[in-house]
């Protein structure tokens, strides 16, 4: 399980990363958050 969630929030942020360099800020930093809220590693929502 901690796997999956990890494979997750890897692709959010590097997806909110792909957005900031993109000029979109706001969804950009939307999906880090959330990638770092998902993640196993840091404020984990599911523990």
């Amino acid at each position: 399980m901690a796997l999956i969630l990890w494979l997750i929030a890897a692709a959010l942020v590097i997806g909110g990363i792909v957005s900031l360099i993109r000029g979109q800020i706001l969804w950009g930093a939307v999906l880090i958050v959330v990638g770092l809220l998902v993640g196993p590693g840091g404020v984990s929502i599911f523990t």
